[in-house]
């Protein structure tokens, strides 16, 4: 496994999670049996993937709410990339996403067998159940962390100036949604070289995130998502 795809699969989990609405969260998905899809595109609208997400349980414990998270990306060819299933936790204030559990299983022993060590850590994403237009909302991070045999290697993914912008109507294949429009920088950083990027998020009550987004430091559009299948 590349580690470009890592950081792939925490930019993609930490930018487009927010779905079925619940007495939880309005904007994660809390519901056994929900599934949706996005469909990725590059700069110029080419299809460049798909990620699946799929609820496979839900529980509840103590008034915080957990769910487990199928995930699986697939590349433009129809090749399947990467597969995890994650935890995260809602307790009405907030979510927690258990960063630890993102890694894939098959990932995890390949490192092992390699003799390295990986230890993951970040902040919790904030998404309130009460958006407004100028809102600003708190910073969010993912860090990597894996010792080798004479090396040591850093991964990160930061989420700052992050705010609600403006709602407005979009439309996608799965349909057309009232949304708030988020908006936030991305810096992402491997092995001390940065990549700094800007994006917009559609985020609707009741579905969660439909659209997002990429720009990058020219103000480019680099990359979109969009909802193209939702199923409850």
């Amino acid at each position: 496994m590349k580690k470009r795809n890592i950081i792939v699969l925490f930019s993609v989990v930490i930018t487009s999670l927010g779905f079925s609405q619940n007495n939880c969260s309005k904007f994660y998905p809390m519901e056994e049996g929900v599934s949706f899809q996005y469909t990725m595109s590059d700069r110029k609208g080419k299809p460049d993937g798909t990620t699946d997400y799929y609820v496979k349980d839900v529980s509840n414990s103590g008034g915080t709410t957990t769910a487990t998270m199928n995930m699986k990306f697939t590349d433009k060819k129809g090749k399947e990339v990467m597969v995890s299933d994650f935890k995260f936790s809602c307790t009405g204030d907030g979510v927690k996403i258990d960063y630890n559990s993102l890694v894939p299983s098959q990932m995890m022993k390949q490192y092992t067998d390699m003799g390295m060590e990986m230890d993951i850590s970040g902040t919790d994403i904030d998404i309130p159940n009460s958006l407004s237009v100028g809102q600003e909302l708190k910073d969010a991070n993912v860090t990597v962390n894996i010792k080798m045999t004479g090396m040591n290697m850093t991964m990160k993914v930061d989420q700052t100036n992050r705010k609600v912008e403006k709602k407005e109507s979009v439309t996608t294949p799965a349909g057309t949604f009232d949304c708030y429009v988020l908006t936030e920088n991305n810096v992402s950083e491997t092995m001390g070289i940065k990549q700094n990027m800007t994006s917009k998020i559609w985020l609707a009550e009741g579905i969660g995130m439909v659209k997002q987004e990429m720009y990058n430091k020219n103000g480019n559009l680099s990359s979109h998502m969009e909802l193209t299948k939702y199923n409850r």
